[in-house]
């Protein structure tokens, strides 16, 4: 079997994945008022819709990861290629906030297309390549998150946000026709009886697998925490709505271009230095420049917070894959990825839910020091155990 065949196709389907996703999520509140939100509601109609996919994909993801285990991970990506495609679809199509809330639902049902890509790679490089794969594998997401705000964010401006749903849907089922043609999976290994219950008992079981659910839910919290506000942020910066369409897609690419130089690096440096360290250094560098965004009203000077902000998080993802593959047999692969992906949409579920009820009180600059600290104290933790490792030895 070619694995750099695999690599690269899947590296490009993620990219495509991601590009379809991130050219619609950050627009949402702007839709929102498309679609007849007001000044008094639109926060916590954003946190909804944003949380609403992600409930459902927490759910759904071990059920997902467990299928890929048992019938084959390529058949899982391709079943959540085409579902999402037609959920995008769906979403260009919606007249009210009450509708575009249950379509974020029905994409929930569709998501598993990223850990199926992931275990798939983890099943097929050899060992010594682990780190770079899933470096270049975080590179595919992040490079997709430069490349969604950017077209979404020239796509909405001169047709509107309905078309930027309409594309993202062609957009996903060009790269799913591109894996189904192009990758090829090692031969399955028996699925062993269980259930769902006995996978969380079995991950759970493992503290490595325990402490890595839960930094990937801190990590996502962190990070989705602003997602709902960073539009609505840029469009109190400016000052009015006019324009901040494209003015966010730049502001959202930032973060995206600076993950995606930076993950390969990551993943070689923690091949290297220890995934540990690495981690801590993520949680760290990524906390320090979420609270500079509270001392400043410049926008470029915000973009380029995001951009560092960007850089540092981006080593934390290639991390944690990385001990969950070095931890776990190949065959339980696609139920780890499934669980992280669990892990994830919890996360980003609550870090919506979070910000949106937050920031009603507090502020949105505020919750960036809330973040900031969350994700210092992480860091500390997780540099602190490391060290005491070193001294036991």
């Amino acid at each position: 079997m070619n694995w750099r065949r695999n690599l690269w196709s899947l590296w490009l389907g993620c990219i495509i994945s991601s590009t379809s996703y991130t050219m619609i999520l950050p627009f949402l509140p702007l839709y929102l008022f498309d679609l007849g939100a007001t000044e008094q509601n639109i926060k916590l109609w954003s946190g909804a819709v944003f949380a609403a996919t992600f409930l459902v994909s927490a759910i759904m993801s071990p059920i997902w990861g467990r299928l890929a285990d048992k019938s084959g991970k390529r058949r899982m990506l391709i079943r959540s290629g085409l579902s999402l495609g037609f959920a995008y679809f769906l979403g260009s199509l919606v007249s009210s906030p009450l509708e575009l809330f249950v379509v974020r639902l029905l994409q929930g049902f569709a998501t598993g297309f990223v850990p199926a890509a992931l275990a798939i790679v983890a099943s097929t490089v050899p060992e010594e390549k682990m780190g770079f794969s899933l470096g270049i594998m975080q590179t595919a997401t992040l490079t997709g998150t430069i490349l969604g705000p950017l077209f979404g964010g020239v796509l909405s401006h001169i047709f509107g946000i309905r078309t930027s749903f309409a594309v993202a849907s062609a957009c996903i089922l060009a790269g799913t026709a591109a894996v189904w043609l192009l990758v090829k999976e090692p031969k399955q290994q028996s699925l062993q009886a269980g259930s769902i219950g006995d996978d969380l008992k079995a991950a759970l079981q493992s503290k490595v697998m325990q402490k890595m659910l839960g930094l990937l839910i801190i990590t996502q919290i962190g990070v989705m925490v602003l997602q709902p506000l960073i539009t609505l942020h840029i469009a109190d910066m400016q000052g009015a709505v006019e324009g901040v369409v494209l003015t966010s897609g730049f502001v959202f690419s930032a973060s995206g271009i600076a993950g995606a130089i930076a993950a390969p690096l990551w993943g070689r440096l923690g091949q290297r230095a220890g995934f540990t360290k690495i981690l801590a250094i993520g949680f760290l560098g990524s906390g320090v420049f979420s609270l500079f965004p509270y001392f400043t009203s410049d926008i470029w000077l915000f973009g380029l917070m995001q951009f560092a902000f960007g850089f540092f998080v981006a080593g934390v993802y290639p991390a944690l894959n990385t001990m969950v593959v070095i931890n776990t047999d190949a065959c339980f692969r696609g139920r780890a990825f499934g669980l992280m992906m669990s892990a994830n949409q919890l996360g980003s579920m609550i870090g919506p839910l979070l910000g949106s009820v937050a920031s009603i009180w507090l502020g949105i600059k505020a919750i960036f020091v809330c973040v900031g600290v969350l994700l210092l104290t992480t860091g500390f933790v997780v540099w602190r155990g490391q060290t005491r490792r070193d001294a036991s030895c």
